[in-house]
C-alpha cells in the first residue's frame, strides 16, 4: 500500500489498484492494511510516538500497538512503510521507507500514470473496520471516534471528481456498511458506485479465538448491543434461518436466498476467499507447506453465478506458503491457481502479483 507499489501494479497490467483504507484522528483516509500501524510502518522506532502505544480490542481481537485513529495526517507523514511479512517476502524490505499515501494521492497517481501514456485504471478501495470507526472505537484519550469511513470515502471521491462507476468498486467484509453506502450515502451524494460484498472463511474455522475472519464483525456487534437488526439489514435477516445471532458466520450468508437478496438490493458482486471457493486442507505440523486442495468446489460459486453476481476471488500470492497442491499432489503455481479459478467462472482476481495475474488471464483466454 504505497504509491510505488500502485505504480508498479499499473505498469504490470493491473486493471485496478486496491487500497485498504483506514482513518486518521482528523478524518483523513490513508492506505494501510490495518489501523494498527506497527506491522506496516516504522512507528515503533519513532521515539516521539512512544507514548501512543496502547491496547485495544478491534473487531473482537486484542491488539497492542499504535493505531491510525490516534494520529493526525501530519503525524502520519512522519512515518514510513514497512513490509508486513518480511519473513515471507524478504526482498520487499528493500522498498521500506516509502511514505504512507492518502486516497487523494492515490487518485492523483492514477491520473498521472494515465497522462504519461499508461492506460486508465480503476481504484478498488476497501473500507477497513467501519463498525469500529463509526460505533465501537475510541481514541487514545478515551473519546469515541464516531467517524463514518463510508461517508468520508464518498466525500473524497466526489471532491476529487473520481466518480466514473466503470473505474470504481467499493468493497467491505461488513454487510451493514455496504447497505448504508447503497441506500443512503451514495444516493445523498448523487453517485452510483458498484459494491462488492467480501466473504471470509465460509467454514467457521476462525470463529473462535483471536480472529474475526469467519464472522462479519458488524453482525456480531449489532446483535451484542441489541441494535434494531431490521433497521440495519432489512429483509436480509429473513434470508438466514433463525435470523442473525452472535455466531452467524459467512457460511450462513452464502445461501441462494442471501445471494439473490444481495444482488437485488445493494451489490453487484461478491469477493470470496479463494481457500473457501476451492476447499483445501493444511498440515498443522508443516504450516509453511502448500495446502492440499480436496478437489471440491464450494457451492457459493454456482449460487453467485446463478444470482448474476460478479465473483472476485481474493487473494492470490506467488510465495510458497500461499500456494496449493492439487488433489494429485502436484504443486500449483499462482498462475495455475488463477487459471483454475477463471475456468470455474470467477470474473476477477485480487493478487499481489499483477504481472502473473495478467499472464494467467491471457492463458485462460
Amino acid at each position: 500500500h504505497t504509491l510505488a507499489a500502485y505504480r508498479r501494479a499499473i505498469v504490470d497490467g493491473a486493471d485496478f489498484v486496491e487500497p485498504d483504507l483506514v482513518l486518521t484522528r482528523d478524518g483523513q483516509l490513508i492506505a494501510r492494511h490495518d489501523n494498527e500501524l506497527s506491522s506496516t510502518t516504522n512507528v515503533a522506532e519513532v521515539s516521539a510516538f512512544a507514548d501512543r502505544r496502547t491496547r485495544k480490542r478491534v473487531d473482537g481481537v486484542e491488539r497492542t500497538g499504535w493505531f491510525s485513529e490516534d494520529f493526525t495526517l501530519e503525524e502520519i507523514r512522519c512515518l514510513r512503510a514497512r513490509e508486513r511479512v518480511p519473513q515471507v517476502r524478504p526482498g520487499n524490505t528493500a522498498f521500506d521507507d516509502e511514505r504512507i499515501p492518502t486516497l487523494e494521492e492515490i487518485i492523483a497517481l492514477v491520473r498521472e500514470m494515465e497522462r504519461s501514456g499508461h492506460r486508465a485504471v480503476g481504484i478498488y478501495p476497501e473500507t477497513k473496520h467501519p463498525t469500529w470507526f463509526a460505533r465501537e472505537g475510541r481514541h487514545l484519550d478515551g473519546t469515541p471516534i464516531r467517524q463514518s469511513i463510508g461517508e468520508r470515502l464518498v466525500a473524497v471521491l466526489g471532491s476529487e471528481r473520481f466518480t466514473d462507476p466503470a473505474r470504481l468498486f467499493i468493497q467491505s467484509f461488513e454487510f451493514e456498511n455496504l447497505i448504508e453506502l447503497a441506500e443512503r450515502i451514495l444516493p445523498a451524494a448523487g453517485l452510483y458506485v458498484p459494491l462488492i460484498q467480501l466473504y471470509g472463511d465460509l467454514d467457521a474455522r476462525f470463529a473462535t479465538g483471536e480472529s474475526s475472519f469467519s464472522r462479519p464483525w458488524d453482525v456480531v456487534f449489532n446483535v451484542h448491543h441489541g441494535r434494531d437488526l431490521t433497521a440495519c439489514y432489512g429483509a436480509l435477516i429473513d434470508c438466514v434461518p433463525g435470523g442473525f445471532d452472535r455466531d452467524t458466520h459467512y457460511g450462513d450468508l452464502a445461501s441462494p436466498a442471501v445471494l439473490e437478496h444481495i444482488a437485488g438490493r445493494y451489490a453487484t458482486g461478491i469477493g470470496p476467499w479463494k481457500d473457501s471457493l476451492l476447499p483445501r486442507v493444511r498440515d498443522d505440523e508443516h504450516r509453511d507447506a502448500p495446502s492440499v486442495m480436496t478437489g471440491a468446489v464450494h457451492p457459493l460459486l454456482a449460487r453467485a453465478r446463478a444470482a448474476g453476481l460478479d465473483i472476485h476471488a481474493h487473494t492470490l500470492r506467488p510465495e510458497a506458503v500461499y500456494l496449493s497442491r492439487g488433489p494429485g499432489g502436484e504443486i500449483l503455481s499462482m498462475e495455475d491457481e488463477a487459471v483454475q479459478l477463471l475456468e470455474l467462472g470467477v470474473t476477477g482476481l485480487f493478487t499481489d502479483a499483477p504481472a502473473l495475474g495478467l499472464r494467467a488471464r491471457t492463458r485462460f483466454q
